[in-house]
């Protein structure tokens, strides 16, 4: 049986505990509003966390083979990090963003489904699958949710609203999501050598992926070396998840991508 059938169960869960987030955050009058909104949020998440591991026990494999099921990490993901951050900071607009993301992949996996199935070619069947894809999902998610950042102190900056510890933000969520990108690059370039025979081949999702690192470490060494600088630190976090998402979506539309190992399969 495919356990996909129960996707729009779980899905809705979780769509409906983080609408009633919003709700609560609107209500002036609800008492206890922090703990309602964590508490929906988690809820929501956990919906997202147990449908994932059934599914990975009912395909036989670990979800991450196509496009779709890649979305269902990120709707499980972003939320997980909009919460630890409304815990440590207590910013509700990174919290919203993360769970309005998570909605957002949660109803294009609904409206665009894949082809779910336990195939799984021989080149993925290697002990650097899971890790590799892991810490770069996890990666992804935490450098878009320093991007929402840099988008919203580049808006409260022309306000003349900005304040440092949204900078501070972005540093932590890149700093962290830098080092889950270096270990993808990593576990990919071994997973390469065990399967091709060499750790590095210039494909065009390998030449994006390290120009999507390059890019953050850009932004790292702007902010060692001008410390005082934001307008130019922002934007260069700003363009750095725009190469970002060039890497993960744009690769795949790109004629040079046809014959490349990396590109999502939709079945």
């Amino acid at each position: 049986m495919n356990y996909w059938i129960y996707f729009s169960n779980y899905a809705g869960a979780a769509i409906i505990c983080w609408l009633f987030c919003l709700l609560f955050q609107v209500l002036k009058s609800t008492r206890h509003k922090p703990s309602l909104i964590l508490f929906f949020a988690m809820l929501g998440a956990l919906s997202m966390a147990v449908f994932t591991f059934n599914l990975w026990q009912n395909l036989g494999r670990p979800p991450m083979r196509t496009l779709g099921e890649t979305r269902l990490w990120y709707a499980l993901f972003l939320p997980v990090i909009g919460i630890i951050t409304y815990l440590r900071w207590k910013y509700k607009w990174l919290l919203n963003y993360s769970l309005a993301m998570g909605v957002l992949f949660l109803l294009i996996n609904y409206y665009n489904p894949d082809t779910y199935n336990k195939a799984l070619m021989p080149a993925l069947q290697s002990v650097w699958f899971v890790p590799h894809v892991l810490v770069y999902i996890f990666s992804y998610a935490l450098l878009a949710a320093s991007s929402i950042a840099a988008c919203y102190g580049l808006f409260e900056y022309y306000r003349g609203n900005y304040k440092d510890t949204i900078l501070q933000l972005a540093d932590n969520l890149v700093y962290l999501g830098f080092g889950f990108l270096s270990l993808g690059l990593l576990f990919g370039a071994l997973w390469a050598k065990e399967a091709w025979g060499h750790y590095w081949t210039w494909d065009p999702k390998e030449t994006w992926a390290m120009l999507t690192w390059l890019g953050y470490l850009i932004y790292i060494h702007i902010r060692y070396r001008y410390p005082n600088s934001v307008k130019p630190v922002l934007i260069s976090l700003s363009l750095a998840f725009i190469v970002l998402l060039l890497c993960w979506f744009g690769v795949n539309y790109m004629p040079s991508a046809a014959q490349s190992v990396h590109t999502y399969s939709n079945t």
